[in-house]
């Protein structure tokens, strides 16, 4: 019987705590017994208008073989205690896994176990990631990372898919397909699967080349280069370069990329033009190079995403 902790921090997502508690809860099939602990025991305020009450404290992750981090609110301004920090290393260093859903990453992330491996986090938090811990390897697509004793995964629903992982792993296919009919979850969606953020294209820092932005999305379907778009801001290829990324944290081809793979997502959820259309639409050229770039940005095909995000289907 395996122990698994389950770390509340002040601001915790329902979802997030609810997850790995039902996956490990102690029945016939599982071979897991699952605390729900906080820092200290007692009342803890959570998110979206709930709060825990937890019986054990962080003492909880001195036995536990696997201890999951939920989501908290507020993860770019709230820094996690120093208390679950030292609890943290001491469980990785005592050979416990430690598991990361959504914004948990942070609280992870502070504790240095992530410097120099991939991870990731729900993607309206990656960038944020990124920029706070610079040691981090944050990738914004997948569903969940596995560097072996720590993981990590994006929004809630994605814990699912993290949690039948480690099933998988740990206590093999019966138990884990087991769960996911209990769950009526899918029984397998690889960490590699796209998060499929609402726009590729970032949040910018910055307002300078705003009109430029602005000017190039509605000529996407036309040929864009640095020459072009230096020109309509009247500022040098090299000023447009640099400040550009300061801007966004992209070069100019790269943000102009992600905004053709942006407009190339509507088309498909929108219409059913074909993929050769919607490449020359969008500036792609050919449904080929189409599909390599939607592939780089979001580990899947146009046709596995419209399947999936078609309007009418």
């Amino acid at each position: 019987m395996k122990r698994v902790a389950v770390v509340v921090l002040e601001g915790a997502k329902p979802l997030d705590v609810g997850i790995p508690a039902q996956v490990f809860t102690t029945r016939a099939s599982m071979p897991y017994s699952v605390d729900v602990c906080g820092v200290q025991p007692g009342l803890i305020a959570g998110g979206d208008g709930l709060s825990y009450h937890v019986e054990h404290g962080i003492e909880a992750l001195e036995t536990a073989d696997l201890v999951f981090v939920p989501g908290y609110r507020h993860p770019d301004r709230d820094a996690p205690p120093p208390a679950l920090i030292d609890a943290l290393r001491a469980a990785h260093e005592r050979g416990a896994r430690l598991a990361a859903i959504s914004t948990g990453a942070f609280a992870l992330a502070a504790t240095g176990l992530l410097d120099g491996r991939r991870a990731t986090t729900h993607w309206h938090y990656s960038r944020i990631l990124a920029e706070r811990f610079p040691e981090v390897r944050v990738d914004e697509r997948v569903l969940f990372v596995d560097e072996g004793s720590v993981l990590t995964s994006a929004g809630a629903a994605s814990g699912i898919d993290l949690c039948l992982h480690i099933l998988r792993k740990e206590a093999g296919m019966a138990v884990a397909n087991h769960a996911a009919r209990r769950l009526v979850a899918a029984p397998y969606r690889s960490g590699g699967q796209a998060q499929y953020v609402p726009h590729s294209v970032p949040e910018t820092h910055g307002e300078r080349f705003t009109e430029t932005r602005a000017w190039a999305l509605r000529r996407l379907g036309e040929p864009l280069d640095i020459p072009r778009l230096a020109a309509h801001a009247r500022v040098s290829e090299r000023t447009l370069s640099r400040r550009f990324r300061d801007e966004t944290g992209y070069t100019p081809m790269q943000w102009i990329m992600r905004a053709r793979i942006d407009r190339a997502r509507e088309l498909l959820e929108e219409t059913e033009l074909p993929v050769e259309e919607i490449a020359a639409a969008v500036g792609l050229g050919t449904a080929t190079n189409l599909r390599r770039h939607f592939r780089a940005v979001l580990g899947t095909t146009p046709s596995d995403y419209r399947r999936t995000f078609f309007r009418d289907s």
